[in-house]
C-alpha cells in the first residue's frame, strides 16, 4: 500500500509540476501567493481547464492557504462560503422545469443544480498533491470559527458530506499499533490519547507491550502516518471495575491465550478535521472479529467506559429543589460529594454509594435530551452500536478527570455478538436502552423520574455535557 500510494503522490506532484509551467508559475508561487485574488483562483479552478493546469490550480490555492494569517484564512473560508454556492439562476430554472415535468431526469437535474459549487471546488482541491490531508486541515481551522462565524455552517456541512465518502470503511485500513511501530506514529497515539491520558514513552510501552494489550487504529491511504481513530484493549481474565487496575505500573500481566474478556477501556478520535465521520462503530467491530480469530477462547467483549457528562447533569439535579430524579434523602447524602476529602473516609464512601449509584443507573436508563435520546453522549455510542448497559462501577476513575466528569462512575458496556443487532433495533426504533437486570433493578431505589419535566430539564444541561465530553466521546459522538 505504502508503495502504490508514494508512486500516486509523486505523479500528482509531476502532473502538478507540469500544470505550473503550462501556467507560467514555473515551480513555485513567489511573494504575491499570499495577495492572491483566491475567489479568481476558485474560478479558474472551476473553469474545465485540463487535468495538468487543474491540479497545478489546486496546489496553488493551497500554497497561498498556508501563507494566510487567520484572519485572511477567515476571509478565505467566507469567500468560499457565501460566493461558490449553488447557482441561482440554474437552481430556479430547475426548479421550475422539474415542477412542469416532475420525472427521474429532472429530479437528476434539480439535484445537480442545487449542489453548492464550493463541493466542486473541495473535491478539486483533493487532486492537488497531499490535497487530502490539507482539506482536513482546513477543516480544523474551520471548527475554530463556527460559533462566532455561524455563515460558515454549510461550508462545514459540505465537508462532513465529502469527507463520509472519501473516509468510509471501504477506504480504512486497520493496523495493530504495537512496541515496534514508527516511532512517529508511537507520538501520536501519547499525543491524540484523550482518554487516560500517556504520561510519557515507559506509559506507552506499558500499554502496549506487554501480551495481553493491544492496540488498534484505522489508516487512510491518503493520511499514512496519521491515525484517524484507536482503540486500547485489554485482554483479562474477568470484567474489570476500575481503570486502575488495568493501568497500574505493578501489574502482573498474563498470557493472551489465558484471556476470556477483552475491554476497550479508551477509544480516541485523532483529526478535528473529521469530525462527525463515523469510524468508532466500524473500527469494534473489526477488532472483534480479529481478536476472536487470533484469541478464540476470547468469550466477553466489554467497554470500561467514562460517563463525562455525569458530573454536571447531577449539578443541575441537585440544585433543582423539584428534581424527579433526586429525592430529599439522596440530595442529603449527596451534599457529600462537595467535600474534596470523602473519597477517604470509609463511612462517607458508603454513604455517597448509596444514594449515587441509584441515581446514575436513573440517569443512563431514563434521562433524555429534548431530541428523547440518552442524556450521555458515550451511552448514546454504545447502545446505538447495540451494546448493553452491563454495569455501573462506583469509583471506578479516581483520577482528577474521572472524579470532576462523573464523580469517579464508570461503566462496562457489553457487546455480545448474538445480540448486537437487535439491541442495535431496540434503540434505534424505540429509544430503548438495553440493561443488565442488576442494572434495571436499581431504578427501585431511585426517585421515580417524571419524563415530561425531566425531557426539559435534560436539556436545559446539554450544553454542560458537550462541553464535557472528551476523548472518547468526541470519537463516539458522529451523528
Amino acid at each position: 500500500m505504502t508503495t502504490s500510494t508514494s508512486f500516486l503522490g509523486d505523479l500528482m506532484v509531476s502532473i502538478a509540476d507540469r500544470g505550473r509551467s503550462l501556467l507560467g508559475m514555473q515551480g513555485g508561487h513567489g511573494d504575491s501567493a499570499g495577495r492572491t485574488d483566491v475567489a479568481a483562483l476558485f474560478e479558474a479552478l472551476l473553469s474545465g481547464r485540463g487535468e495538468a493546469s487543474g491540479v497545478a490550480l489546486a496546489a496553488e490555492i493551497l500554497s497561498v492557504w498556508q501563507k494566510l494569517d487567520t484572519d485572511g484564512r477567515r476571509a478565505f473560508l467566507t469567500t468560499l462560503a457565501e460566493r461558490f454556492g449553488p447557482d441561482r439562476a440554474k437552481l430556479d430554472r430547475a426548479i421550475e422545469i422539474y415542477r412542469a415535468e416532475p420525472n427521474a431526469k429532472t429530479i437528476m437535474t434539480l439535484h445537480k443544480a442545487a449542489e453548492p459549487r464550493r463541493q466542486e471546488v473541495i473535491r478539486r482541491l483533493n487532486l492537488a498533491p497531499h490535497g487530502t490531508e490539507a482539506l482536513v486541515r482546513i477543516r480544523e481551522e474551520l471548527a475554530r470559527h463556527l460559533k462566532t462565524h455561524p455563515d460558515l455552517e454549510a461550508l462545514d456541512a459540505d465537508f462532513a458530506h465529502l469527507f463520509s465518502s472519501w473516509f468510509n470503511r471501504g477506504f480504512l485500513v486497520l493496523r495493530r499499533i504495537d512496541w515496534t511501530t514508527p516511532a512517529n506514529i508511537l507520538e501520536k497515539i501519547i499525543r491524540y490519547e484523550a482518554v487516560h491520558t500517556i504520561r510519557d514513552w515507559n506509559d506507552l510501552r506499558r500499554r502496549l507491550e506487554p501480551s495481553d494489550r493491544r492496540c488498534f487504529a484505522f489508516f487512510h491511504p491518503q493520511l499514512l502516518d496519521e491515525p484517524l481513530i484507536f482503540v486500547q484493549v485489554a485482554l483479562s481474565k474477568e470484567i474489570p471495575a476500575a481503570i486502575g487496575t488495568l493501568l497500574a505500573e505493578d501489574r502482573e500481566p498474563i498470557a493472551a491465550d489465558e484471556a476470556t474478556t477483552a475491554v476497550f477501556y479508551s477509544i480516541s478520535n485523532c483529526q478535528e478535521g473529521l469530525r462527525g465521520v463515523s469510524f468508532g462503530n466500524f473500527l469494534i467491530k473489526q477488532v472483534v472479529e480479529d481478536l476472536k480469530r487470533e484469541l478464540p477462547d476470547l468469550n466477553t467483549f466489554v467497554t470500561l467506559s467514562p460517563v463525562p457528562g455525569f458530573a454536571g447533569w447531577l449539578a443541575s439535579q441537585r440544585a433543582d429543589e423539584e428534581s424527579a430524579m433526586v429525592s430529599a434523602q439522596d440530595r442529603a447524602a449527596l451534599a457529600l460529594l462537595d467535600r474534596p476529602d470523602w473519597t477517604e473516609d470509609a463511612g462517607k464512601r458508603e454513604a455517597v454509594k448509596a444514594a449515587l449509584i441509584p441515581v446514575a443507573a436513573a440517569y443512563m436508563l431514563k434521562a433524555r435530551s429534548a431530541s428523547g435520546k440518552p442524556v450521555d453522549p458515550v451511552a448514546r455510542f454504545h447502545l446505538g452500536n447495540g451494546a448493553r448497559l452491563e454495569r455501573m462501577n462506583f469509583l471506578g476513575d479516581l483520577s482528577p478527570r474521572g472524579m470532576k466528569q462523573a464523580h469517579g462512575l464508570m461503566v462496562n458496556y457489553l457487546y455480545k455478538l448474538d445480540d448486537i443487532e437487535t439491541n442495535h433495533e431496540l434503540f434505534a426504533t424505540k429509544g430503548e436502552v438495553v440493561a443488565a437486570p442488576a442494572v434495571r433493578k436499581l431504578l427501585s431505589k431511585a426517585a421515580a423520574p417524571k419524563q415530561e419535566s425531566q425531557k426539559g430539564k435534560a436539556s436545559g444541561s446539554q450544553d454542560k455535557v458537550q462541553a464535557a465530553s472528551q476523548g472518547e466521546v468526541r470519537a463516539k459522538e458522529q451523528e
